[in-house]
């Protein structure tokens, strides 16, 4: 991922933006020679995977039609997240066709989640406000309509508000200092909610001229890249004294600054090292590429690395079955993000992801078009988050096809 050039705000801008994570389509092949050749065959192979996954997002797609609730919002009216998810899942369907001309489901879904405004800037019911905040924001993005460009604004004024700084005002002198957190009930940032909330800026950062003409302040860009430092076991860059360079973990992320949710583990030498683990080391690889650092950036290179050693899709490694699905949605978003074609594994071989990934999704869906993890953590019993997160997934991959 090369840095951003330029800073001019449009609507032209805005228009590119909306892609989101559904990145570029690929450009149109050139007309097929007569005689097959492998490349022949492998874009026949893509087209006919292609129009499967477009059928297995439409199923999905129905099923969360049906999921929608009398009030707009889906699974539960406390965390519009979840509205917003399903409503990114709709604004990215192959076919465009729920943006180009919205049906009143999808227009109630957004009335509900302009009823979550808050006075601060904030679009959220009680908790949780900056994830909350985060993927509503993204949802209200991607739906291209100009009426929602203020509550967008405001609300980047509120994620900007919530970073975190502990210590001295201005400096990072504590670890927590420049990540993002829930917003509330947790007093810490952690990665998870760091990526969703610069996620929400990026997306929406054609808006920055405006703001700076009000006067607006801008993220601590620089405070973000140190806590996302901060939780990478890279000792080069990490300067917490728990950062682990040891080759099962090196170049991995974990959730916040001396946590992991995979737990830790006694290295050879006695020291104990805090374990990396899948979904939350591409969140991290997500985080540096919204915070424009270059592909080639050794942070970057570091995490990446990791990922390719780890890279499987039976399991989140580190986590078993647990957050699976987001381990899915953040892999797919991330590696498209960075321009990962093929992924070289250590024997050699190359391992096209999106394939396998888009592969392993269509055997996971339900009769019914929906998909849930049999495993509840991080609410992924619930079809509705699982579902969006599937079908947002398929539509990132099936752009990539």
């Amino acid at each position: 991922m090369t840095r951003l050039a330029g800073k001019k705000s449009s609507v032209l801008a805005a228009m590119v933006l909306v892609l989101l994570f559904f990145v570029p389509r690929c450009p149109p092949a050139a007309a097929a020679p007569k005689t097959a050749t492998p490349a022949a065959v492998s874009g026949d192979r893509d087209l006919s995977l292609k129009k499967e996954v477009r059928h297995a997002i439409g199923r999905g797609l129905a099923w969360l039609t049906k999921a929608q609730s009398p009030g707009g919002y889906w699974s539960q009216p406390e965390y519009p997240a979840l509205t917003g998810l399903v409503l990114t899942a709709f604004m990215g369907d192959p076919g465009d066709r729920y943006r180009r001309q919205r049906p009143p489901f999808i227009n109630k879904g957004y009335e509900y989640l302009l009823r979550c405004v808050q006075p601060d800037g904030g679009i959220y019911v009680k908790d949780l406000s900056n994830y909350n905040t985060s993927v509503s924001m993204v949802a209200l993005q991607v739906s291209m309509d100009p009426r929602y460009r203020d509550v967008l604004r405001r609300a980047r004024a509120f994620i900007r508000g919530l970073q975190s700084d502990f210590g001295q005002p201005g400096k990072t002198d504590n670890p927590y200092d420049g990540g993002i957190g829930y917003g509330s009930r947790y007093p810490h940032s952690d990665m998870s909610n760091t990526m969703f909330a610069l996620e929400s800026l990026y997306y929406t950062r054609y808006l920055r001229d405006e703001e700076a003409k009000g006067g607006g302040q801008s993220l601590n860009w620089g405070a973000a890249i140190k806590f996302i430092e901060r939780c990478q076991n890279l000792p080069e860059f990490n300067d917490q004294p728990w950062a682990s360079g040891d080759p099962r973990n090196r170049g991995g992320f974990v959730y916040f600054p001396g946590n992991s949710k995979a737990g830790e583990e006694t290295l050879p030498n006695g020291k104990k090292a805090l374990r990396s683990y899948g979904s939350i080391s591409y969140a991290g690889l997500l985080s540096y590429i919204y915070a424009h650092l270059d592909r080639d950036d050794p942070r970057v290179q570091a995490v990446y690395d990791w990922l390719t050693r780890n890279y499987t899709l039976d399991e989140n490694p580190g986590m078993g079955q647990q957050g699976l699905f987001y381990y899915y949605h953040t892999m797919a978003k991330a590696l498209s993000s960075y321009g990962a074609k093929k992924l070289t594994m250590k024997d050699g071989r190359q391992v096209d992801w999106r394939r396998e990934l888009a592969l392993k999704l269509l055997n996971l869906q339900h009769e019914d078009g929906s998909w849930v993890n049999e495993n509840g953590r991080w609410w992924e019993r619930d079809p509705v988050l699982v579902t969006s997160y599937a079908v947002i997934t398929l539509e990132v991959l099936e752009r990539g096809l």
